[in-house]
């Protein structure tokens, strides 16, 4: 009995011994795949292969953090050799799009950027557009729509109607105005278009400089028109009708190798499967409901009804 109860402890042992290691080498063998993968998955794109970059850049505008950094990781990423930004935007804050196009102006510097429009590229999406070294779009694309706008309502025929008063102290008569709670006297107004007019103006300046055209043939243009695709390039709005294939020819014109890959680079997260994460926390944030219901929103269109600040969008 006493061998056998030995035995049993023995067995006992190698076999806590045996679960052991086998836990080490599934161990061991586990971290050796992950560092293979990130070896040969590389970048976050998903490739440790030279490869040609693309972005989208759909529905509205906003200041977007994640947008921002992934064109910087493009920025320093070796395996990238080209970028193709595929734009689909009505526009939106003009903040939003100056953010971006600053970004891509640096991405611009270390790689050739190509922008490519589907739908649309209006407003805050076309200052986008033009941060890129060559526009390509198709005949029937809607671009332009170069100009920014402020709009609030007027409440006060209705607060009349419902009989509600505003009363109010402040500092200083242009405090808080305009408001939607009385009627925009004149000298209002002036402090708004000097607003307006001196966005507008750096709008223009940055289409100048960038479409090489003279501020007189930008301004001719610049009166809030849209265009299609085929009247852009007359316009030289745009460089070329056509489509991903194009963007890639010429990305070949600028030494990259134009059979390398197009790899698309993804947000890591998502607001939801219409508009950006930024865009979902923008609305959600409006209404003050949790940051993640916003993607219902944002499937009802009502995104553009909270862009705060000045605005560069076209509204259909």
């Amino acid at each position: 009995m006493t061998l056998r109860a030995d035995d049993l402890i023995d067995r006992r042992r190698l076999r806590r011994k045996l679960t052991f290691w086998r836990v080490v080498a599934f161990a061991v063998a586990a971290l050796g795949i992950a560092a293979l993968a990130a070896w040969f998955w590389g970048d976050e794109a998903g490739t440790a292969a030279d490869h040609i970059a693309r972005v989208k850049i759909d529905g509205t505008i906003t200041e977007d953090e994640d947008l921002i950094e992934r064109l910087e990781k493009i920025r320093k990423s070796e395996r990238v050799k080209g970028v193709i930004l595929s734009i689909n935007s009505p526009g939106g804050t003009t903040a939003g799009g100056e953010s971006i196009y600053d970004e891509v102006r640096k991405l611009a510097a270390d790689k050739p950027v190509v922008a490519q429009v589907g739908t649309l590229a209006a407003s805050a999406g076309y200052m986008i557009a033009s941060a890129a070294d060559h526009i390509v779009a198709r005949k029937s694309s809607i671009v332009g729509s170069i100009g920014v706008l402020i709009q609030f309502p007027d409440v006060t025929g209705l607060m009349d109607k419902i009989g509600v008063k505003l009363e109010e102290v402040k500092s200083s008569p242009l405090k808080a105005e305009p408001s939607p709670f009385n009627a925009t006297t004149e000298e209002e107004r002036a402090m708004v278009r000097k607003l307006i007019m001196d966005s507008y103006d750096w709008f223009v300046g940055i289409v100048s400089e960038r479409r090489h055209m003279s501020r007189d043939q930008v301004l001719a243009l610049a009166d809030g028109s849209i265009f299609t695709g085929r009247q852009a390039l007359a316009n030289k709005l745009i460089d070329e009708v056509g489509g991903e294939d194009e963007a890639v020819a010429w990305l070949g014109t600028k030494g990259v190798d134009a059979k390398l890959k197009v790899i698309e680079w993804k947000d890591g997260g998502s607001g939801g499967w219409l508009f950006s994460k930024a865009l979902t926390r923008t609305v959600a944030r409006a209404l003050g409901l949790p940051q993640e219901s916003g993607a219902v929103l944002e499937e009802i269109g009502a995104d553009r009804l909270f862009l705060d600040g000045l605005v560069s969008v076209w509204h259909p």
